[in-house]
């Protein structure tokens, strides 16, 4: 019989813990209510629910370059993000972008230490809101594109808190992000991959391939923009970046895989099909 301190001992078994998924799952139900009924709508009410989400991003943003309380300065800072996203439907992303240049060259003036923190951070988000908010537009396909942007990168996240919980196993970036295994960045790639293709063969009409082609690409950046979070975070010593949304930490905790699927979209989007028709270029083939 093995004595427990040989090393033909049995490894301690991998219980996971799932006292995080009553507030995520409640969570996640809100944030999807709340898209939902604006991707509905689009246009100003769209473009409103961006302006208070990436303000509140942005404040998250501001205390983590800072490391300060927000000041009055970060105030304006976000009001101009928010701005950025209002004068959207007006003047489509030309106007976005100016009021995104203002507010950075704005942010060299707040101090020199975060200055560049500040500006890379206003110009990143206003990419976002062009990106989203062209993706949106004012045709139905934006409902449809936003969907199944939304479709792939949840369940690639959820599949990966389940499977890295229940499997374990080897770290994907210790050094970076802890928590993920390799066994949950792999099943969830996995399972987003195929909710995304069945998705698209439902409700697209272009051929299956291409579906399962964007699910597998979008999967893949969609963890990018995770870890990439996760590393910026490390330079500032944080572990999250808000905890406005119970059980998932801040909302750029919750945009970070967004943030590079909808640069993806809106990338082969207009390149197929022109700054003025994103969702329709990225869907029809």
């Amino acid at each position: 019989m093995t004595s427990p301190g040989s090393s033909g001992s049995t490894p301690p078994r991998h219980i996971p813990s799932w006292t995080d998924l009553g507030p995520r799952v409640l969570s996640a139900a809100v944030l999807i209510a709340i898209i939902a009924t604006g991707l509905y709508f689009g246009g100003y009410v769209f473009a409103g629910l961006a302006a208070i989400v990436f303000g509140i991003t942005y404040r998250e943003w501001e205390q983590m370059v800072t490391l300060q309380p927000l000041a009055p300065f970060g105030m304006v800072l976000i009001a101009l993000l928010a701005l950025a996203a209002i004068v959207f439907p007006f003047y489509g992303p030309i106007g976005t972008l100016a009021v995104m240049v203002v507010a950075a060259i704005v942010s060299v003036f707040g101090g020199r230490a975060a200055a560049p923190w500040r500006a890379f951070g206003l110009l990143f988000f206003g990419a976002l809101l062009i990106a989203v908010l062209a993706m949106r537009g004012t045709d139905p396909a934006g409902i449809t594109a936003g969907w199944y942007l939304g479709i792939v990168i949840a369940l690639n996240d959820t599949g990966a808190y389940f499977v890295g919980r229940v499997i374990g196993g080897e770290k994907l970036a210790p050094m970076i992000s802890p928590a993920k295994t390799r066994s949950g960045a792999i099943g969830g790639w996995v399972i987003g991959m195929a909710a995304g293709t069945i998705y698209w063969v439902l409700f697209v009409h272009s051929p299956w391939w291409i579906g399962l082609l964007f699910s597998a690409v979008l999967g893949l950046v969609g963890q990018a923009g995770d870890l990439t979070e996760s590393a910026i975070k490390r330079v500032f010593r944080v572990k999250d970046s808000g905890d406005i949304i119970p059980g998932h930490g801040g909302f750029m905790d919750r945009l970070d895989s967004v943030s590079f699927g909808v640069l993806f979209l809106f990338a082969v989007g207009a390149l197929h099909g022109g700054i003025g028709n994103v969702a329709g270029g990225f869907l029809n083939w």
